[in-house]
């Protein structure tokens, strides 16, 4: 696990292919939506014929894939690759996503009448402090622009009855798994050099023409896929209201910031042992595999 560009998924593959007996699941919000690769930075697809890949491609952009989904979808996975005496793999920089799975989190239901009333309100501040009032605890791990996480904690602790930071043991609880955890580091300059350079690698590779087949399409994009990164600032360019410079410029900045937030989400897991992305994806896979001997190559 880490922030966004840091190297995860060459890491996680040179680990599976010196086990030799590994399978990966990728713990991504948005890798899950078919017809999303570039944006996405999909694991190409030599390497996922080599190495059995889970929970990509497995929902339509038109669905809001819910992180409900998503745990359930993993389960299964884990059990069956398990069943199958293998290891699973987890890599991926969707830290809510990670702590559902490994933390077996008691995850809220939907409340869609109550989401109705609350979307009707166009002030994602005034939003948010509504919750600061109902659940003080949900609204400090919010941003208090993060319009789409704000409103779920709101649905749930009006439409429950609730506060939205009761459900499941906590995320401020770590308690053990048995699950070897890694992050991967790298300086904030880094990854800000990192960030644009990827964005103009897919620029280059057909991201535009990418996102002006998905704002053709019929069903149109579900409100969570066209929310994606990278997607929401090309989305706005095809439909005429930036251009595309300022579209890749504004998709630099705010993945930049995204990356603060995952650095903190990530930080706060005592769990979790890092190391330097610098080393590179090989001499990764061989510090961790000689960190944590029990899960012998070929086992």
């Amino acid at each position: 696990m880490g922030v966004t560009a840091s190297g995860k998924s060459a890491a996680a593959a040179a680990i599976a292919r010196r086990l030799g007996n590994a399978e990966i699941i990728s713990v991504d919000s948005m890798q899950v939506y078919r017809e999303m690769d570039i944006g996405t930075d999909k694991p190409p697809a030599s390497v996922r014929d080599e190495l059995p890949h889970h929970l990509i491609d497995v929902a339509d952009p038109s669905e809001d894939y819910s992180l409900t989904m998503f745990q359930a979808a993993a389960r299964r996975a884990r059990a069956d690759i398990g069943a199958r005496r293998r290891h699973a793999v987890l890599v991926g920089g969707t830290g809510l996503y990670y702590r559902a799975v490994i933390d077996d989190l008691d995850i809220p239901g939907r409340f869609p009448d109550t989401a109705a009333v609350l979307e009707q309100e166009p002030d994602t501040a005034a939003l948010h402090l509504r919750l600061a009032e109902l659940d003080p605890v949900a609204a400090s791990r919010i941003e208090p622009a993060n319009r789409r996480r704000t409103l779920r904690a709101l649905e749930v602790t009006v439409g429950s009855g609730r506060p939205f930071s009761s459900y499941g043991p906590g995320l401020g609880e770590y308690p053990p798994r048995g699950i070897v955890q890694v992050g991967l580091w790298r300086a904030r300059a880094e990854v800000d050099r990192l960030i644009e350079q990827r964005y103009h690698r897919q620029m280059a590779d057909g991201f535009l023409a990418e996102v002006e087949a998905l704002a053709a399409r019929q069903p149109p994009l579900s409100r969570t896929a066209s929310q994606a990164l990278g997607y929401k600032e090309l989305l706005d360019c095809v439909r005429g209201g930036i251009s595309r410079a300022e579209a890749v410029a504004l998709a630099v900045s705010r993945t930049r910031r995204f990356a603060r937030r995952q650095e903190r989400w990530f930080r706060r897991d005592p769990r979790i042992v890092w190391l330097d992305a610098a080393a590179g994806a090989e001499a990764l896979a061989d510090e961790v595999l000689s960190r944590f001997p029990q899960f012998g190559v070929g086992d």
